[in-house]
């Protein structure tokens, strides 16, 4: 999971409409091209996969595993978090919230509209840790930072919902509030930036993911204050740019997208979706159409940017990014709405000439035609998991994966029956995204982290 999120279920379930038909696509589709070092290509060093499309295009995880089953080895992670792991080398990279010292009087959050959240007890270590991916031992485990933290979030939340990344030199962990920091992958701290305070909607907590790109990182803050885009050199942390947004919370984590040659930054957001500039921090093109609470992240293929979100209401559409400039909403660059069967907390799976979304937080995927938005058959209810997801769709080896809250992960066959290969179960609660290297599949879990191979 790439939030620390879960709003009122009753405000956005139940709720159905009608595909809005627009301009229909003109541009062949083809192979899915995002921003990608060719080194990373084989490995899981971001939130969402190398393409951060969702896809391994090199990864033949196992179709069946249990506790007794496939099951490499597993290891009890310190602290809670939901941040997804990560998987470069011989390690994968975690980063974690772990309670220290005796419970204090609780800190309870008095923002306006706050439900259902934990209060705060303790002072936190925020850290990042390595884990062999041989044996499951702890290679190293720094501390980056310890804190009384000014929100307690939701209780189906953590305090260390941000995912990490490598490029490969550097690790990167964006603790919010807590700071962004760069990371030797032996764990030497490089550099660290502290950003300042963010007051997230509702209390609900932090969760958008750091993202590299060539020398560059790149982080979103959208809150209820002062809303920015800021760009920092990978090996100093200087400052490059920071562009200001007129935007509330989101927990949408961007995508660097490579269209016609130039690098774009892509945000998602309420407001609008927007395209930056990469080296200046101009907005190229802007689209309105969500709604509130954007958790879902976007991605990016076929020459379109799709972009999906569901609280209020439910909202999707496809942006064509050939000729879009300034404020595309009402113009052909949008290819494509929906405004039904969209994801709230998981993020789109594009595969080949398929996008796969989840209903809101519920066991029904949907497939469409990325180009033009029309259905590839009915809606598919996922039998054997629960219905209640927060992890986003993975695929590989012409598989899709799914994996519930309740421990269970549906494995359903890439192609156009889509029927379920295998439904497995572990004895944990899953809210983070798995990571999908080799053979290898990792699932990181309210207890436990696994490794599952055959």
């Amino acid at each position: 999971m790439n939030s620390p999120l879960l709003r009122s279920l009753a405000l956005a379930l139940g709720m159905a409409g009608q595909a809005l038909a627009a301009s229909p696509a003109t541009e062949t589709p083809g192979a899915v091209a995002a921003a990608i070092e060719p080194g990373l290509a084989r490995s899981w060093a971001q939130w969402r996969g190398p393409m951060a499309t969702g896809v391994a295009p090199h990864a033949d995880p196992p179709t069946e595993w249990s506790e007794t089953q496939h099951v490499r080895w597993k290891i009890a992670i310190p602290g809670k978090a939901h941040s997804s792991p990560i998987a470069y080398g011989d390690h994968v990279f975690l980063a974690t919230a772990i309670p220290i010292g005796e419970r204090q009087k609780p800190v309870y959050d008095r923002a306006t509209g706050t439900h259902d959240n934990v209060p705060v007890t303790h002072r936190h270590q925020f850290v990042v840790l390595a884990v062999r991916r041989l044996d499951g031992r702890i290679a190293w485990q720094k501390v980056l930072k310890e804190d009384f933290p000014h929100e307690g979030g939701h209780e189906t939340g953590s305090l260390a919902s941000n995912s990490p990344t490598t490029d490969g030199e550097l690790l990167y962990a964006h603790f919010g509030s807590r700071g962004l920091y760069a990371l030797g992958l032996d764990g030497a701290l490089k550099w660290q930036k502290d950003l300042g305070r963010m007051d997230t909607l509702h209390a609900h907590g932090e969760g958008s993911s750091p993202v590299v790109y060539r020398d560059t990182v790149f982080v979103v803050w959208d809150h209820e204050g002062d809303s920015f885009v800021a760009a920092f050199d990978k090996r100093t942390g200087a400052e490059r740019w920071r562009a200001a947004r007129d935007e509330k919370t989101s927990w949408s984590t961007p995508i660097v997208v490579e269209h016609a040659g130039k690098p774009q930054l892509v945000v998602s957001a309420t407001r609008r979706v927007r395209g930056y500039d990469i080296a200046s921090g101009k907005v190229l093109w802007e689209c309105a159409g969500l709604t509130d609470n954007v958790v879902s992240s976007p991605v990016y293929g076929h020459g379109m940017v799709f972009a999906g979100n569901s609280y209020y209401r439910q909202a999707m559409f496809g942006v064509r990014l050939d000729g879009a400039a300034g404020d595309i909403t009402s113009t052909d660059r949008v290819a494509w709405r929906l405004n039904r069967m969209t994801p709230y907390v998981s993020s789109p799976l594009l595969y080949d000439d398929t996008l796969y979304f989840l209903r809101h937080l519920q066991n029904i995927l949907s497939r469409v035609e990325p180009t033009t938005g029309k259905p590839r058959g009915e809606a598919l209810r996922l039998e054997g998991i629960g219905d209640m997801i927060f992890s986003s769709p993975v695929g590989a080896a012409g598989r899709i994966y799914v994996t519930g809250r309740d421990g269970s992960t549906v494995v359903v066959r890439h192609d156009r029956e889509n029927a379920i290969v295998a439904v497995n179960r572990l004895e944990d609660s899953f809210s983070a995204s798995a990571a999908l290297i080799d053979r290898e599949l990792y699932l990181r879990g309210e207890r436990w982290l696994y490794c599952l191979a055959e």
